[in-house]
């Protein structure tokens, strides 16, 4: 026993066992540095990179990228090209995707009181607020009233509220009434203003814009020069409606996947992720209203205050019916929007 443990002392003592003991360490150590390092994360879209959303996600996936020091690498599909509308979330689930971004309303029954957030009509609020506090609310609320028990949450923002965008000129209800108008799911603030809502996304959109299948489309405005919509349509309604949540999101499972440090970042980024979206949104919406009006004469309609009184008179009542329809499920629907319009306040000041 003696014997044997001078002799490993020996072999400690020896500059050649040394080094080689050193170097099996630093690789082993280099070995495990690589494996953390290597982290890819797939992140999904429906729609075409240059809309706000898609914008979005290249401004989240650099700073990921940048904030981890090049650790986490973010491959971004938009488009379509690996997940649709349809199945975006099934597929975060499933693994298609680490990453998923949405649009809440094409899943109605799912999120209803996620998309009471967005479902007001009338109320005047630009995209940076409104990204704002709806990030804020799913914050404050436990994720299982928002049906996103699945999920860890990424980020959540807006659109700015939607606007009447038409071939011919709508200036009353009567105008409006029996339109087809295209919208991203389902919507009985249309229906109730007497046009017929036509469900579809946006990459259905243009073409049936073209064919005329739809006379316009009720939606934030920047699509009149992102989606060259403002070939079709000549008038925007100056009247707000009701906005689409976006909803960025990752499995639990790849999420407890990840290292804390990255993790962190992710969270870090939530909140900023969000505000940009409004922001970079609602600079891009004057753009796109301005090179429409300067290449495709579009117009803004005004309505009169008398006109504006009766489509409110049909809106608000819509509204109050929202939150019992919402409350009868057994969600706090009436304090998440009295909670909705105090943070309103609070992000405009």
């Amino acid at each position: 026993m003696e014997i044997n443990i001078h002799k490993k002392h020996a072999l400690l003592r020896s500059p050649f066992s040394l080094l080689r003991l050193s170097s099996l360490v630093a690789g082993a150590m280099l070995s495990s540095a690589t494996l953390a390092s290597d982290i890819n994360l797939n992140y999904a879209f429906f729609a075409p990179a240059q809309t706000f959303p898609g914008v979005q996600m290249q401004f989240w996936a650099d700073e990921l990228e940048k904030r981890t020091d090049g650790k986490v690498t973010v491959n971004t599909f938009p488009g379509g090209s690996l997940l649709s509308a349809s199945n975006m979330l099934d597929g975060v689930l499933n693994g298609v995707a680490d990453i998923g971004l949405t649009t809440t309303s094409y899943e109605p029954a799912r999120f209803p009181l996620l998309n009471l957030i967005g479902d007001f009509s009338g109320i005047e609020v630009n995209a940076e607020v409104a990204s704002q506090v709806a990030y804020q609310l799913v914050q404050e609320y436990p994720l299982e009233q928002f049906g996103l028990e699945e999920f860890k949450v990424i980020t959540v923002f807006t659109s700015e509220p939607g606007y009447l965008q038409t071939r011919e000129q709508m200036s009353t209800l009567e105008d409006l009434s029996g339109r087809e108008i295209r919208v991203p799911g389902e919507s009985d603030t249309l229906r109730t203003l007497g046009a017929v809502p036509i469900g579809m996304s946006q990459a259905e959109t243009g073409e049936a814009l073209q064919a005329g299948i739809v006379q316009g489309v009720a939606s934030s405005r920047e699509t009149l020069m992102d989606l060259q919509y403002a070939r079709y349509l000549d008038y925007i309604v100056d009247y707000p409606l009701s906005n689409v949540v976006m909803l960025a999101v990752m499995s639990r499972q790849r999420w407890e996947s990840l290292p804390e440090d990255v993790q962190q970042v992710i969270d870090e980024l939530g909140a900023e992720a969000s505000q940009y979206a409004g922001h970079y949104l609602d600079n891009h919406v004057r753009e796109a209203i301005t090179w429409a009006q300067d290449n495709h004469n579009l117009e803004i309609v005004t309505l009169s205050d008398a006109e504006q009184k009766r489509w409110a008179g049909r809106i608000e009542p819509l509204n109050e019916q929202r939150i019992e329809q919402v409350a009868a499920q057994g969600l706090p629907a009436g304090e998440l929007y009295d909670r909705m319009l105090a943070l309103i306040e609070q992000y405009q000041q």
